[in-house]
């Protein structure tokens, strides 16, 4: 089952030939999300091949514009190419009235219909719910208000074996019970267990995106357990006055999280454009958790 995520922008503030403002597309199980919507996303989108017309849901963190100015571009696009399918965005106070406004000076008329769901939280909070995963929400420490998001992958049946069901004429009922992890009892008294006849499933995934954010340990109680982690890397400890003072982080901060968290990987992004390379700010990251890796434009991770 599909669960991956694609860097649409990995830079910070102001964006780069090489690097654009933050947006990452999330694929689970086929069904696409969107978290952040900076400058130009929708071009990024087109450059790395994704169908953003199968975007269902649409994650802003916060406005800030480098993570929600490519937002009302790319809502247009998709009317001007024919969008009939609901899309529903959640997102901070005040973003709603942005959007309306946008739409209303503009005289632009969507053909879709669109949902905001506002995001105002003090803990962690589920704030979708699907068939096959949930989307958590979980404020950071920025400027402004600023939340993270936490995708979790539902827990799925077990996989009977095909050779079971002839060899103990199994029924529907007892089937449905050893997929859902309980035995069963056979007409002959018989009992089956659920790994006398199936295979466990693969563990659930999860993957944590954390925006703009100063160092916090709210932040890691909010993410523990995760398995990927993204966490902004802004800059380097040497500047960690400057991270405090803007409520960023430094690349050793991203990596504590992630440590602490007992992530699996870390993924760094949101680089400050004052470093022409972002090689200091892994090696830094990898001394402190080494499983670390880059964000980087085109870049898919695997869950």
């Amino acid at each position: 089952m599909t669960f991956e995520v694609t860097i649409l922008g990995s830079g910070a503030a102001s964006p780069t030939l090489k690097r654009g403002n933050t947006a990452q597309l999330i694929n689970i199980h086929e069904q696409l999300n969107l978290v952040d919507c900076g400058e130009g996303t929708q071009l990024q989108m087109r450059k790395f091949g994704v169908k953003f017309q199968r975007i269902s849901h649409i994650f802003i963190s916060h406005l800030h514009g480098d993570h929600y100015l490519g937002l009302m571009g790319l809502m247009s696009s998709m009317h001007l190419l024919g969008r009939v399918k609901e899309l529903k965005i959640f997102g901070p106070k005040h973003l709603k009235e942005l959007i309306t406004l946008n739409l209303k000076y503009s005289e632009t008329y969507l053909g879709y219909h669109w949902e905001f769901v506002e995001l105002e939280l003090t803990d962690s909070e589920l704030i979708l719910e699907t068939p096959t995963y949930e989307v958590f929400a979980f404020p950071l420490k920025h400027r402004i208000q600023c939340h993270g998001f936490r995708f979790v992958e539902k827990p799925r049946n077990r996989k009977i074996l095909k050779e079971a069901i002839a060899r103990y004429e199994m029924s529907l009922e007892e089937i449905i019970a050893i997929k859902n992890g309980s035995p069963c009892t056979l007409p002959d008294g018989r009992v089956l267990q659920p790994d006398d006849v199936s295979e466990a499933p693969p563990p659930a995934r999860s993957y944590a995106f954390c925006s703009d954010t100063a160092f916090s340990r709210k932040v890691i109680d909010h993410v523990r357990g995760t398995d990927v982690i993204y966490h902004e890397a802004t800059f380097m400890e040497d500047l960690k006055d400057r991270a405090e003072a803007t409520f960023h982080s430094t690349a050793a901060q991203a990596a504590t999280v992630a440590r602490e968290a007992g992530a699996r990987v870390l993924i760094l992004g949101h680089f400050s454009t004052r470093y022409l390379s972002v090689g200091a700010l892994m090696d830094e990251a990898a001394a402190v958790f080494p499983a670390v890796r880059e964000a980087v434009d085109g870049a898919v991770f695997e869950i």
